[in-house]
């Protein structure tokens, strides 16, 4: 038709011009941010394209250097960099963890069985990385080295033991203990003798000290409930840890329960402990997410920090370490995420949404109280701040246009540290998001961010809506903290380029919009609450003058594919192509992980009824539009089984499909090659769906294919 030659012609004439997918996913991007306790030296990561290595610099010039010399996209992830407190020393953990096979992930398929392992490199003699030990923990995120405070041991947690080793590689490390359940936690005692830990037990666990020298393990007033997050007193006298309730078992598992919690201290040489402080016992008292627990909670001098939500959102508090009232240290309608004790003992370092409500930015407050001062602030994203030994300040941070990169703050501003690895990126092709507001079915009010392109496809152009994964996740106004994420964007800044509308929504049971945001009613396996506002985007998309009404299209990863098949789903009337990465497609299939030890809960036949219902498998019946699933089969996260049966029931409906596998790659992809391969074809679905208006064939088809590698290049 001549509406197709005319979008053709448009499309050949612009693509000399446009930025291509490899350069906008061509940044490094920086994880792993540290710094030396008595030493102005930091460490990092620079994943380059798949290529992991450790990178420092000192202050004041903060000139990168490499570190080590790895050369593949290999797939083995770099975390938990630490520094010996002198600077001289870093540490890091390289592999992937475990999966429920007990297998180290091997994305490139070689056939020969990796490691997950410990590493040091001595900075004064620019040696080799040496070998510490075999990690090999067994969930996601689950890597954390802890260097003794003088800098001469590391210990690890992994295989349900403690391992120590010597940071100079001097000896093999060895297991610490052999104790029943899972040891975990594991927090050095400020004179670097005793280990603090917890030992997981199912359905109860307690907090412990192991005494290096004596070889003998303290108790911490052992009971019957959950005992974790132990943390040392500055004088190293005493332990203060969170305490929750055991597993009240067969308990129903539809209604949503509090799980309070309390705040005890305890002798660490006698193992007495009382309680200091304890929340009420409302939902909102529950305890909070377990990165904000595990980052705010510690001993700063007298005081002990911790994270609360008791007035709806997850602010910092403090209170005396012998009891007392909590304070509130961060009043208003925002929440706090990453966070950092003062080098001067007296405050809080920690990033948040106050004022600038999906954006990042650092601010300080005193432990003891008063108005809390905004460190950046602008149309930036900062994140990881990290303060050196002199009390300069280091993070990571982006733009909207400019992806994460290293920064040095100060009061003039931030000044990005190893700049010559971004030289190049074409940052002023892409485009500044803006942040639009509409409400949900309900009245609701959603936050999302929109990509106008800057050159449409046509006068009236197809749209995208993309939702995010998690689902305790935030997009934002900038390039993401998290690579995962980060990749998104990335495609989302594609997508634009190649002319669509993009919408990307920040659903309800997200995070930093409040308590009640992030634990609606009837949300998940529990009713699907949160597809409501999916709809709404796209009615939002529909109402403008520049969007094709009749070629909405949506993608998303992991929680967002789950959302991407509900549309499918559900409302192929609206959503008329859908690209799903690893989505949950059947939550009934997944009630073991929902369920309580010790037996099935009174309303499980009535909770599996309800997950399948609130499951894009519940309407297949209704699906019509074309979809491209993408996954790999040693997914970690959402059982490859979910995709497996999806196709079956689409191929039994006759619905439009292809497929695009990564045999032995996990669910955030470890390799930049399978997301290049994963969102060029996704493009390139779309390009042949909405804009030319392709048929898809039924049955199988390998997105893997010319088509997608064009797309990339």
């Amino acid at each position: 038709s001549l509406k197709l030659l005319a979008i053709v012609l448009l499309l050949a004439a612009t693509a000399s011009a446009r930025v291509t997918l490899e350069q906008i996913m061509s940044s490094p991007f920086p994880t792993e941010l540290t710094a030396a306790k008595s030493a102005n030296r930091i460490a990092w990561v620079f994943d380059e394209k798949g290529v992991r290595n450790v990178f420092v610099a000192d202050a004041p010039g903060f000139q990168a250097r490499k570190v080590t010399n790895y050369t593949l996209d290999d797939g083995q992830p770099i975390v938990s960099v630490r520094l010996t407190p002198d600077g001289n020393t870093v540490v890091y953990v390289r592999g992937s963890e475990l999966n429920r096979e007990g297998e180290v992930a091997d994305p490139l398929s070689t056939g020969v069985q990796p490691h997950q392992q410990v590493w040091s490199v001595d900075l004064r003699s620019g040696g080799q990385p040496r070998l510490l030990g075999t990690m090999e923990c067994d969930r996601e995120g689950c890597e954390d080295v802890e260097l003794s405070p003088d800098g001469k041991t590391a210990v690890w947690a992994a295989r349900k033991q403690l391992w120590i080793a010597p940071v100079d590689g001097s000896a093999e490390a060895k297991s610490l203990t052999y104790l029943r359940g899972s040891s975990t936690q594991p927090q050095w005692s400020p004179d670097s003798t005793r280990i603090a830990f917890t030992s997981m037990r199912g359905d109860h666990s307690y907090v412990a000290v192991y005494d290096v020298a004596k070889k003998a393990i303290t108790w911490i007033s052992p009971g019957v409930d959950r005992d974790a997050f132990p943390r040392w007193s500055p004088d190293g006298r005493r332990i203060a840890f969170i305490r929750t309730k055991g597993l009240e078992q067969k308990q129903p598992m539809i209604p949503d329960r509090a799980n309070p919690f309390a705040i005890w201290v305890g002798d660490a040489a006698t193992g007495q402990a009382h309680e200091i402080w304890h929340s009420g016992m409302t939902l909102n008292d529950s305890l909070p997410q377990q990165n904000v627990v595990t980052e705010a909670f510690r001993f700063a001098g007298d005081h002990i920090t911790f994270a609360s939500e008791q007035d709806g959102w997850a602010h910092l508090y403090s209170v005396p370490a012998t009891g007392g009232k909590e304070m509130l240290l961060t009043p208003g309608s925002f929440e706090v995420e990453q966070i950092e004790l003062a080098r001067d003992g007296k405050h809080l370092i920690y990033t948040s949404n106050q004022d600038d409500i999906d954006r990042r930015h650092i601010w300080k407050v005193a432990i003891t109280g008063g108005t809390p001062e905004a460190v950046t602030k602008g149309a930036t994203m900062e994140w990881s701040p990290t303060e050196l030994s002199d009390g300069k300040l280091v993070c990571l941070g982006s733009t909207g246009t400019s992806p994460a990169m290293p920064y040095q703050v100060s009061a003039g501003g931030r000044e990005m540290i190893a700049r010559d690895h971004l030289a190049g990126y074409p940052a002023d092709q892409l485009v500044e998001p803006k942040q639009v507001i509409f409400k949900s079915e309900d009245g609701l009010e959603i936050h999302g961010q929109l990509f106008v392109p800057r050159n449409p496809i046509a006068q009236k152009t197809p749209a995208i809506v993309f939702m995010h994964g998690g689902s305790r996740r935030q997009m934002m106004l900038g390039w993401h903290y998290m690579d995962y994420y980060h990749n998104a964007y990335a495609q989302n800044q594609y997508l634009a380029s190649l002319g669509y509308v993009v919408l990307s929504v920040n659903y309800r049971t997200g995070i930093m919009y409040g308590r009640a945001f992030r634990e609606p009613e009837h949300y998940g396996w529990r009713g699907a609450s949160e597809y409501q506002d999916i709809v709404a985007g796209a009615r939002y998309l529909q109402s403008l003058p520049n969007v094709d009404a009749e070629k909405i299209g949506l993608w998303g990863g992991s929680y967002g594919g789950y959302l991407t098949a509900m549309g499918l789903a559900r409302n192929s009337d609206i959503f008329k192509a859908g690209v799903d990465l690893h989505g949950v497609h059947d939550w009934s299939a997944r009630m073991g992980r929902f369920g309580q030890q010790g037996g099935a809960a009174p309303d499980m036949r009535e909770a599996t009824q309800l997950a399948f219902s609130s499951s894009p498998n519940s309407s297949i019946n209704n699906w019509k539009s074309p979809v491209l699933l993408i996954q790999g089969d040693d997914d970690r996260n959402v059982d490859f089984t979910q995709t497996v049966d999806l196709v079956q029931r689409l191929r039994s409906q006759a619905v439009p499909y292809e497929l695009l596998v990564f045999p032995d790659e996990i669910h955030g992809f470890l390799r930049w090659e399978s997301w290049m391969r994963a969102y060029a074809a996704g493009a390139d679905f779309f390009n042949r769906v909405l804009v030319q208006n392709q048929k898809i064939a039924l049955g199988t088809f390998s997105a893997q294919s010319k088509e997608g590698t064009a797309a990339a290049k």
